[in-house]
């Protein structure tokens, strides 16, 4: 792909390496402004309904009513959210989506997890460019507190992520995984 002449948007749900010079982080980072914005209005909502109307609109889609977010609620784009139906975000989670979060259907996600699409590059010469890789947490997969999912990385099917972890690989589905680096501790 030619990164150089690619839309930013584009690029960032393809994964890989954007260059820090590609022409299209002025768009970006007007979106990661309006998403700095949009934040502080969520995380003064007062209702579960009121919440859900805010993430909807800084997430650009309209989150059913039978999922659940609890503030604070952290995201620098927003744009590249999708969560789908009976889900339930607990406080003060962080979602780093420039890479995309799909979040699919009876997630349940514990207190301040991150899932991180973000990374950079080791050399130090490049490490102002982003190296993004989309997350994807599948149906009915639970994420404890305080754990961490980074780029790249597929949660499966049923699978548990143990609080604290940090999942650096796939989780296959129906296992729970623990540790850091987590490793399947079990099947279900």
């Amino acid at each position: 792909m030619d990164t150089k002449n690619t839309d930013i948007f584009t690029l960032m749900l393809a994964g890989g390496i954007i260059p820090k010079e590609h022409p299209g982080w002025p768009k970006a980072w007007k979106l990661v402004n309006r998403a700095i914005e949009l934040s502080a209005a969520l995380n003064t909502s007062t209702s579960v309904d009121e919440i859900r109307d805010r993430l909807s609109e800084l997430i650009g889609h309209k989150i059913d009513g039978t999922t659940r977010v609890f503030i604070p609620f952290y995201t620098n784009f927003g744009k590249h959210i999708r969560i789908g139906n009976h889900v339930f975000i607990n406080h003060a989670c962080t979602f780093l989506d420039l890479g995309g979060i799909t979040v699919e259907d009876y997630v349940q996600i514990g207190p301040k997890v991150n899932l991180i699409t973000e990374n950079h590059p080791l050399n130090p010469e490049d490490r102002k460019s982003l190296d993004l890789g989309r997350i994807l947490i599948k149906r009915n997969a639970w994420l404890g507190a305080a754990c961490t999912i980074l780029p790249g990385v597929t949660v499966g099917e049923n699978s548990v992520v143990a609080a604290g972890s940090v999942v650096t690989k796939d989780v296959p589905d129906n296992t729970v995984v623990a540790g850091i680096p987590a490793k399947v501790v079990r099947n279900l």
